[in-house]
Protein backbone atom coordinates (compact mmCIF):
# COMPACT_ATOMS: atom_id res chain seq x y z
CA UNK A 1 0.00 0.00 0.00
CA UNK A 2 2.83 2.42 0.86
CA UNK A 3 4.35 1.87 -2.57
CA UNK A 4 1.03 2.82 -4.20
CA UNK A 5 0.74 6.20 -2.48
CA UNK A 6 3.29 8.11 -4.64
CA UNK A 7 1.69 6.71 -7.78
CA UNK A 8 -1.79 7.79 -6.66
CA UNK A 9 -0.50 11.24 -5.67
CA UNK A 10 1.12 11.73 -9.07
CA UNK A 11 -2.04 10.70 -10.87
CA UNK A 12 -4.08 13.14 -8.80
CA UNK A 13 -1.71 15.99 -9.62
CA UNK A 14 -1.94 15.19 -13.32
CA UNK A 15 -5.71 15.54 -13.14
CA UNK A 16 -5.50 18.79 -11.15
CA UNK A 17 -3.18 20.43 -13.70
CA UNK A 18 -5.34 19.37 -16.62
CA UNK A 19 -2.76 17.01 -18.10
CA UNK A 20 -3.60 13.49 -19.04
CA UNK A 21 -2.64 10.50 -16.91
CA UNK A 22 0.86 9.08 -17.11
CA UNK A 23 0.15 6.83 -20.07
CA UNK A 24 -0.73 9.88 -22.21
CA UNK A 25 2.91 10.99 -22.14
CA UNK A 26 4.91 7.81 -22.58
CA UNK A 27 7.87 9.56 -24.16
CA UNK A 28 8.86 11.68 -21.17
CA UNK A 29 12.44 11.02 -20.19
CA UNK A 30 13.87 11.00 -16.70
CA UNK A 31 14.01 14.61 -15.48
CA UNK A 32 17.11 16.40 -16.75
CA UNK A 33 18.26 13.57 -19.00
CA UNK A 34 17.94 13.39 -22.78
CA UNK A 35 14.79 11.77 -24.07
CA UNK A 36 15.28 8.21 -25.35
CA UNK A 37 15.23 7.74 -29.11
CA UNK A 38 11.73 8.18 -30.50
CA UNK A 39 10.46 9.68 -27.25
CA UNK A 40 8.99 13.14 -26.81
CA UNK A 41 10.43 15.84 -24.58
CA UNK A 42 7.90 17.36 -22.18
CA UNK A 43 8.22 21.14 -21.86
CA UNK A 44 6.04 23.05 -19.40
CA UNK A 45 5.33 26.67 -20.34
CA UNK A 46 4.26 28.99 -17.51
CA UNK A 47 2.62 32.35 -18.34
CA UNK A 48 2.00 35.14 -15.85
CA UNK A 49 -1.70 34.72 -16.50
CA UNK A 50 -3.17 32.36 -19.07
CA UNK A 51 -6.17 34.61 -19.78
CA UNK A 52 -3.95 37.50 -20.94
CA UNK A 53 -4.12 37.76 -24.77
CA UNK A 54 -0.39 38.43 -24.84
CA UNK A 55 0.32 34.96 -23.44
CA UNK A 56 -2.35 33.40 -25.66
CA UNK A 57 -0.24 34.64 -28.58
CA UNK A 58 2.95 33.41 -26.92
CA UNK A 59 1.35 29.96 -26.82
CA UNK A 60 0.53 30.10 -30.55
CA UNK A 61 4.23 30.43 -31.31
CA UNK A 62 5.08 27.73 -28.77
CA UNK A 63 2.51 25.39 -30.33
CA UNK A 64 4.14 25.88 -33.73
CA UNK A 65 7.60 25.03 -32.40
CA UNK A 66 6.26 22.04 -30.45
CA UNK A 67 4.65 20.63 -33.59
CA UNK A 68 7.79 21.11 -35.66
CA UNK A 69 10.11 19.60 -33.06
CA UNK A 70 7.85 16.78 -31.83
CA UNK A 71 7.60 18.17 -28.30
CA UNK A 72 4.85 17.62 -25.75
CA UNK A 73 3.86 21.12 -24.65
CA UNK A 74 2.16 21.61 -21.28
CA UNK A 75 0.69 25.10 -20.81
CA UNK A 76 -0.73 26.25 -17.49
CA UNK A 77 -0.77 29.37 -15.35
CA UNK A 78 -2.86 31.49 -13.00
CA UNK A 79 -6.15 32.89 -14.27
CA UNK A 80 -4.99 36.28 -13.06
CA UNK A 81 -1.53 37.37 -11.95
CA UNK A 82 -0.78 35.36 -8.80
CA UNK A 83 2.83 34.57 -7.77
CA UNK A 84 1.72 31.97 -5.23
CA UNK A 85 -0.26 30.10 -7.91
CA UNK A 86 2.79 30.12 -10.18
CA UNK A 87 4.81 28.46 -7.41
CA UNK A 88 2.09 25.85 -6.93
CA UNK A 89 2.09 24.99 -10.63
CA UNK A 90 5.88 24.65 -10.68
CA UNK A 91 5.70 22.29 -7.69
CA UNK A 92 3.14 20.18 -9.58
CA UNK A 93 5.42 19.99 -12.60
CA UNK A 94 8.33 18.91 -10.40
CA UNK A 95 6.20 16.04 -9.12
CA UNK A 96 5.16 15.12 -12.67
CA UNK A 97 8.81 15.07 -13.74
CA UNK A 98 8.69 17.25 -16.85
CA UNK A 99 11.93 17.68 -18.81
CA UNK A 100 11.99 21.49 -18.98
CA UNK A 101 10.17 24.36 -17.29
CA UNK A 102 9.99 27.69 -19.15
CA UNK A 103 8.58 30.41 -16.90
CA UNK A 104 7.46 34.02 -17.27
CA UNK A 105 8.01 35.11 -13.67
CA UNK A 106 5.53 37.38 -11.94
CA UNK A 107 7.73 37.72 -8.85
CA UNK A 108 11.45 37.51 -9.60
CA UNK A 109 12.54 36.38 -6.14
CA UNK A 110 9.34 34.66 -5.06
CA UNK A 111 9.51 31.93 -7.70
CA UNK A 112 13.27 31.36 -7.45
CA UNK A 113 13.06 28.77 -4.67
CA UNK A 114 10.64 26.57 -6.61
CA UNK A 115 12.70 26.84 -9.81
CA UNK A 116 15.91 25.98 -7.96
CA UNK A 117 14.13 22.96 -6.52
CA UNK A 118 13.25 21.91 -10.06
CA UNK A 119 16.89 22.24 -11.07
CA UNK A 120 17.96 20.14 -8.10
CA UNK A 121 15.60 17.42 -9.35
CA UNK A 122 17.34 17.46 -12.74
CA UNK A 123 14.71 19.51 -14.57
CA UNK A 124 16.10 22.11 -16.97
CA UNK A 125 14.84 25.65 -16.35
CA UNK A 126 14.79 28.75 -18.48
CA UNK A 127 12.72 31.92 -18.29
CA UNK A 128 11.10 34.14 -20.90
CA UNK A 129 9.37 37.53 -20.94
CA UNK A 130 10.18 38.18 -17.25
CA UNK A 131 13.23 36.80 -15.49
CA UNK A 132 14.00 35.25 -12.10
CA UNK A 133 17.33 35.27 -10.25
CA UNK A 134 20.21 34.01 -12.45
CA UNK A 135 20.91 30.98 -10.21
CA UNK A 136 17.34 29.71 -10.68
CA UNK A 137 17.57 29.18 -14.46
CA UNK A 138 20.05 28.49 -17.25
CA UNK A 139 18.95 31.08 -19.83
CA UNK A 140 16.51 33.97 -20.16
CA UNK A 141 14.71 34.35 -23.50
CA UNK A 142 14.54 38.13 -23.68
CA UNK A 143 12.10 39.79 -26.07
CA UNK A 144 14.36 42.86 -26.11
CA UNK A 145 16.79 44.42 -23.67
CA UNK A 146 15.29 46.32 -20.76
CA UNK A 147 17.19 49.39 -21.92
CA UNK A 148 15.87 49.07 -25.47
CA UNK A 149 12.28 48.84 -24.25
CA UNK A 150 12.56 51.56 -21.62
CA UNK A 151 14.34 53.99 -23.92
CA UNK A 152 11.89 53.39 -26.79
CA UNK A 153 8.92 54.02 -24.49
CA UNK A 154 10.41 57.21 -23.05
CA UNK A 155 11.63 58.56 -26.39
CA UNK A 156 8.22 57.94 -27.98
CA UNK A 157 6.39 59.60 -25.09
CA UNK A 158 8.71 62.61 -25.27
CA UNK A 159 8.14 62.97 -29.00
CA UNK A 160 4.36 62.86 -28.53
CA UNK A 161 4.51 65.48 -25.76
CA UNK A 162 6.95 67.86 -27.37
CA UNK A 163 9.49 66.88 -24.69
CA UNK A 164 7.63 68.63 -21.87
CA UNK A 165 4.77 68.06 -19.45
CA UNK A 166 3.43 65.50 -16.99
CA UNK A 167 2.97 61.81 -17.69
CA UNK A 168 1.95 58.71 -15.72
CA UNK A 169 2.65 54.99 -16.00
CA UNK A 170 0.20 52.09 -15.76
CA UNK A 171 2.02 48.85 -14.97
CA UNK A 172 0.78 45.31 -14.30
CA UNK A 173 1.97 44.92 -10.71
CA UNK A 174 4.64 46.61 -8.62
CA UNK A 175 6.48 43.28 -8.28
CA UNK A 176 6.67 42.36 -12.00
CA UNK A 177 10.41 41.91 -12.57
CA UNK A 178 10.50 42.82 -16.25
CA UNK A 179 8.33 45.92 -15.83
CA UNK A 180 10.41 47.12 -12.90
CA UNK A 181 13.49 46.90 -15.12
CA UNK A 182 11.69 48.79 -17.89
CA UNK A 183 10.63 51.47 -15.41
CA UNK A 184 14.23 51.90 -14.22
CA UNK A 185 15.30 52.53 -17.79
CA UNK A 186 12.33 54.81 -18.50
CA UNK A 187 13.33 56.91 -15.49
CA UNK A 188 17.02 56.85 -16.43
CA UNK A 189 16.21 58.09 -19.94
CA UNK A 190 13.86 60.73 -18.50
CA UNK A 191 16.60 62.06 -16.23
CA UNK A 192 19.22 61.95 -19.00
CA UNK A 193 17.33 63.58 -21.87
CA UNK A 194 14.03 65.16 -20.89
CA UNK A 195 14.34 67.66 -17.99
CA UNK A 196 11.04 69.35 -18.86
CA UNK A 197 9.03 66.16 -18.48
CA UNK A 198 7.79 64.85 -15.12
CA UNK A 199 6.63 61.36 -14.09
CA UNK A 200 3.81 62.14 -11.65
CA UNK A 201 2.54 58.66 -10.72
CA UNK A 202 2.74 54.90 -11.36
CA UNK A 203 -0.32 52.71 -10.84
CA UNK A 204 -0.73 48.89 -11.05
CA UNK A 205 -3.67 47.34 -12.91
CA UNK A 206 -3.07 43.64 -12.08
CA UNK A 207 -2.94 42.84 -15.81
CA UNK A 208 -6.63 43.74 -16.14
CA UNK A 209 -8.06 46.08 -18.78
CA UNK A 210 -10.97 47.25 -16.60
CA UNK A 211 -8.69 48.13 -13.70
CA UNK A 212 -6.32 49.95 -16.07
CA UNK A 213 -9.28 51.96 -17.34
CA UNK A 214 -10.31 52.88 -13.79
CA UNK A 215 -6.76 53.79 -12.73
CA UNK A 216 -6.37 55.98 -15.82
CA UNK A 217 -9.67 57.72 -15.06
CA UNK A 218 -8.38 58.37 -11.53
CA UNK A 219 -5.14 59.78 -12.91
CA UNK A 220 -7.01 62.11 -15.27
CA UNK A 221 -8.96 63.45 -12.31
CA UNK A 222 -5.95 63.79 -10.03
CA UNK A 223 -3.66 65.44 -12.58
CA UNK A 224 -5.57 67.91 -14.77
CA UNK A 225 -2.38 68.84 -16.66
CA UNK A 226 -1.52 65.23 -17.55
CA UNK A 227 -0.26 65.07 -21.13
CA UNK A 228 0.44 61.36 -21.56
CA UNK A 229 -0.39 57.91 -20.19
CA UNK A 230 2.25 55.22 -20.72
CA UNK A 231 0.84 51.70 -20.32
CA UNK A 232 3.55 49.04 -19.99
CA UNK A 233 1.49 45.83 -19.91
CA UNK A 234 -0.70 44.72 -22.79
CA UNK A 235 -4.18 44.90 -21.14
CA UNK A 236 -3.41 48.40 -19.87
CA UNK A 237 -3.06 50.00 -23.32
CA UNK A 238 -6.70 49.60 -24.46
CA UNK A 239 -7.82 50.18 -20.87
CA UNK A 240 -6.04 53.54 -20.73
CA UNK A 241 -7.30 54.45 -24.19
CA UNK A 242 -10.91 53.77 -23.23
CA UNK A 243 -10.59 56.00 -20.16
CA UNK A 244 -9.12 58.84 -22.22
CA UNK A 245 -11.84 58.42 -24.84
CA UNK A 246 -14.67 58.45 -22.28
CA UNK A 247 -13.18 61.52 -20.61
CA UNK A 248 -13.36 63.35 -23.94
CA UNK A 249 -9.59 63.89 -23.97
CA UNK A 250 -8.64 61.93 -27.10
CA UNK A 251 -5.65 63.63 -28.69
CA UNK A 252 -5.23 65.99 -25.74
CA UNK A 253 -3.87 63.24 -23.48
CA UNK A 254 -1.59 60.98 -25.50
CA UNK A 255 -1.71 57.20 -25.01
CA UNK A 256 1.12 54.80 -25.77
CA UNK A 257 2.33 51.50 -24.44
CA UNK A 258 3.35 47.91 -24.86
CA UNK A 259 0.51 45.96 -26.43
CA UNK A 260 -0.79 43.81 -29.26
CA UNK A 261 -1.66 45.56 -32.55
CA UNK A 262 -5.02 43.80 -32.94
CA UNK A 263 -6.18 44.85 -29.45
CA UNK A 264 -5.41 48.50 -30.19
CA UNK A 265 -6.14 49.06 -33.89
CA UNK A 266 -9.49 50.77 -33.33
CA UNK A 267 -7.99 53.20 -30.81
CA UNK A 268 -4.96 53.89 -33.02
CA UNK A 269 -7.04 54.46 -36.15
CA UNK A 270 -9.40 56.81 -34.29
CA UNK A 271 -6.51 58.83 -32.84
CA UNK A 272 -7.02 57.92 -29.17
CA UNK A 273 -3.80 55.88 -28.98
CA UNK A 274 -0.78 57.31 -30.76
CA UNK A 275 1.74 54.46 -30.51
CA UNK A 276 1.85 50.78 -29.62
CA UNK A 277 5.28 49.29 -28.94
CA UNK A 278 6.01 45.58 -28.94
CA UNK A 279 7.88 42.70 -30.50
CA UNK A 280 6.50 39.75 -32.46
CA UNK A 281 4.88 37.88 -29.58
CA UNK A 282 4.39 34.56 -31.38
CA UNK A 283 8.11 34.61 -32.19
CA UNK A 284 8.83 34.90 -28.45
CA UNK A 285 6.84 31.70 -27.80
CA UNK A 286 8.48 29.96 -30.75
CA UNK A 287 11.98 30.91 -29.60
CA UNK A 288 11.27 29.89 -26.00
CA UNK A 289 10.20 26.36 -27.00
CA UNK A 290 13.05 26.06 -29.46
CA UNK A 291 15.61 27.08 -26.84
CA UNK A 292 14.02 24.85 -24.18
CA UNK A 293 14.33 21.81 -26.46
CA UNK A 294 17.96 22.64 -27.26
CA UNK A 295 18.72 23.05 -23.56
CA UNK A 296 17.19 19.64 -22.78
CA UNK A 297 19.16 17.98 -25.57
CA UNK A 298 22.45 19.56 -24.54
CA UNK A 299 22.63 21.62 -27.74
CA UNK A 300 22.41 24.95 -25.89
CA UNK A 301 25.21 25.26 -23.34
CA UNK A 302 26.60 27.91 -20.95
CA UNK A 303 28.99 30.24 -22.72
CA UNK A 304 27.16 30.18 -26.06
CA UNK A 305 27.20 33.55 -27.86
CA UNK A 306 24.55 32.81 -30.48
CA UNK A 307 21.67 30.46 -31.14
CA UNK A 308 19.93 29.48 -34.37
CA UNK A 309 16.20 29.08 -33.90
CA UNK A 310 14.81 27.67 -37.14
CA UNK A 311 13.31 30.36 -39.39
CA UNK A 312 14.13 33.08 -36.84
CA UNK A 313 17.76 32.64 -37.83
CA UNK A 314 20.89 33.33 -35.81
CA UNK A 315 20.13 35.22 -32.60
CA UNK A 316 22.59 36.90 -30.27
CA UNK A 317 23.19 35.69 -26.71
CA UNK A 318 24.46 38.28 -24.24
CA UNK A 319 25.64 36.48 -21.12
CA UNK A 320 22.68 34.18 -20.49
CA UNK A 321 20.12 36.34 -22.33
CA UNK A 322 18.90 35.04 -25.70
CA UNK A 323 17.77 38.19 -27.52
CA UNK A 324 14.76 38.12 -29.81
CA UNK A 325 15.39 41.62 -31.17
CA UNK A 326 14.54 45.32 -30.90
CA UNK A 327 11.07 46.66 -30.04
CA UNK A 328 8.91 47.96 -32.90
CA UNK A 329 6.62 51.02 -32.88
CA UNK A 330 3.15 50.52 -34.39
CA UNK A 331 1.37 53.72 -35.46
CA UNK A 332 -1.61 54.73 -37.60
CA UNK A 333 0.70 54.60 -40.63
CA UNK A 334 1.71 50.94 -40.29
CA UNK A 335 -0.53 49.07 -37.84
CA UNK A 336 -2.82 47.66 -40.56
CA UNK A 337 0.12 45.69 -41.92
CA UNK A 338 0.15 43.42 -38.84
CA UNK A 339 -2.30 40.77 -37.65
CA UNK A 340 -1.55 39.50 -34.13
Amino acid sequence: MKRLLPILACAALALITGCGPSESKPGTSAPGGPAPAGKKLSIALLPKSKGNQYFVNVKKGADKAAAELGIELIFDGPTNTDPAKQNEIVENWITLGVDVIAAACENRDGIATALKKAQAKGIKVLTYDSDTTPDARSFFVNQATAQGIGYTLMDTAAKLCGEEGEFAIITATLTAANMNEWRKNIEARLKEKYPKMKLVDTKPCDDQKDKAQQETANLLGAYPNLKCVMAICSPAVPGAAEAVKQAGKAGKVKVLGLGLPNENKAYVKSGVTQAVILWKVEDLGYLTLHAAAALAKGELKPGATSYKAGPLGELKIEGTDILLGQPFVFTKDNIEQFDF
